[in-house]
């Protein structure tokens, strides 16, 4: 399986729309939207994440990876979305005075009825974004994203600049769900989930019974954080703790994220090859690591300056946070696909249990550490990627067959990699200037020679990642090199 092959559509869609994205957070965080309004919309969304939990229940998954689809399963997935999507608006906006009265915001309230309104749109996008996957149609994927993110830039942009606060980004969420549906209906063909139909219904809602307490247990590990601090701290807390998680993911799903859902299926096809699937891993885990781990190093020694450079002195309060956050990425990229696999090869039960386990320990102790500070809630997400790490790296072994000696090479080729990708910002905080100093063109300086480094290293170490670079760059000399063809006269 090369990483190449498989990353190019996937990594230049998530290019455009993390650099949109990006560059939209930057913008509205530098002039318009505060830590306070920020945190305001982080627990609004996150309470109706977590009320939408079931928006999905494993359609996607189903549908990209069933071996026998066909058109009757294909339209009861349509109706069971309309279904469930009806249900989880409903309740969205009935809960919103609840909700606000509980955290007293009563800003709260219209903020939950436009994101719970947004499931309305969510039927029109499921099932065909799943088939687009299901081909590996990089192009429809890319302008679906492209699309999306740009109509919520350009209404969250409008709105904020006419003192909307909040209430900007809630809107721009509903227009970023409107893109998406009308582009997934374009880019597959119309395909309406009316009229209704269950037959051939039953697989699906065992899949999705399994694979739906798969999303809750994530989605609770992944928006528990702003609604624990919104209620045991303040709304600003939630906004510094959602723009350090923010970027650290942004910036995530730039290098290694984007890819997840396309060796989904290219794994599907190795299982239905009948290969073994280890070899596949340990390749797999060394390029996640070799790009993942130097790039969140980075971003923790840099976070105090860089938050500073794009957001401005009264987000600062984030970069200590960013700190802790970042690095426990890196161990969190250590083990992809940790979701994925067990699914492909029927261990559903078994990742549930995982699941859950891991969930409960990063909910316990964000608590713990949400009693204490801010800063000990973002130092909890470490010692809960040190926990993940534990919970999965033993199953993963079993189910897939990588050999440890393997993986820990990996390990250490990426690890040295990611030394030598941070040494010289560290020589320069040593010897010129400390994080709170730093200017841009010191910082732009250490991080193209820690890049420089990083290649030497990846060359030096014969680090899968290096050979993966070098045969793309023959890929792109080939195709230069050929001659066009010719034309009749």
């Amino acid at each position: 399986m090369s990483v190449r092959g498989a990353q190019s559509g996937p990594c230049r869609r998530s290019t455009s729309r993390l650099a949109i994205n990006f560059g939209v957070s930057i913008y509205l965080a530098r002039y318009y939207i505060g830590p306070d309004e920020l945190g305001l919309f982080s627990i609004a969304f996150a309470a109706t994440t977590l009320i939408a939990v079931f928006q999905d229940f494993g359609l996607t998954r189903y549908v990209a990876g069933e071996a026998d689809l066909d058109d009757a399963k294909i339209r009861a997935a349509c109706s069971l979305s309309l279904v469930i999507a009806g249900a989880i608006a409903v309740v969205s906006m009935a809960l919103a005075w609840p909700m606000a009265a509980l955290y007293d915001m009563p800003q709260l309230a219209p903020l939950m009825l436009v994101i719970g309104a947004s499931y309305l749109l969510l039927p029109f996008t499921v099932v065909p974004r799943a088939l687009i996957q299901r081909k590996l149609d990089f192009k429809s994927n890319t302008i679906m994203d492209i699309g999306a993110a740009s109509a919520n830039a350009v209404v969250s942009i409008h709105l904020a600049r006419h003192g909307a606060g909040a209430m900007a980004l809630a809107w721009g969420t509903l227009a970023q769900f409107a893109a998406r549906a009308l582009i997934a209906q374009w880019r597959n063909g119309l395909l309406l989930p009316w009229p209704l139909s269950f037959d051939g219904a039953r697989p699906i809602l065992k899949f999705g019974g399994g694979s739906s307490l798969l999303v809750l247990s994530g989605t609770l590990s992944a928006k528990l954080p702003d609604l624990v601090i919104g209620r045991l701290i303040n709304q600003a807390a939630v906004g510094l703790f959602g723009r350090a998680n923010g970027l650290s993911g942004q910036l995530r799903t730039l290098v290694s994220g984007a890819v997840t859902g396309v060796f989904y299926p290219a794994f599907a096809r190795v299982r239905d090859r009948g290969e073994p699937l280890g070899p596949h891993y340990e390749r797999v885990v060394s390029c996640y690591c070799g790009v993942t781990w130097p790039t969140m190093a980075g971003l923790a020694i840099l976070a105090e300056p860089l938050i500073r450079l794009l957001y401005g002195e009264r987000w600062l309060g984030a970069a200590p946070l960013l700190q802790w956050i970042a690095i426990s990425e890196i161990c969190f990229v250590a083990l992809p696909l940790h979701v994925e696999l067990p699914i492909l090869l029927g261990r559903m039960k078994a990742l549930i249990h995982r699941n859950l386990l891991d969930t409960l320990a990063s909910v316990l102790l964000l608590a713990v550490g949400a009693y204490f500070s801010l800063e000990a809630a973002a130092a909890s997400r470490f010692a809960y990627s040190i926990v993940w790490i534990f919970i999965y790296i033993g199953f993963l072994h079993t189910l897939v067959g990588f050999r440890w000696g393997g993986l820990l090479a990996n390990y250490a080729k990426s690890g040295l990699a990611t030394i030598a990708a941070i040494a010289p910002t560290v020589a320069i905080y040593a010897f010129w200037q400390g994080p709170s100093e730093l200017g841009f063109a010191e910082m732009l300086a250490g991080t193209l020679a820690g890049i420089f480094a990083w290649l030497v290293t990846l060359w030096l170490t014969d680090h899968p990642l290096f050979r993966e670079f070098t045969g793309l760059i023959g890929d792109m000399l080939g195709k230069l090199r050929r001659p066009a063809p010719e034309t009749m006269a």
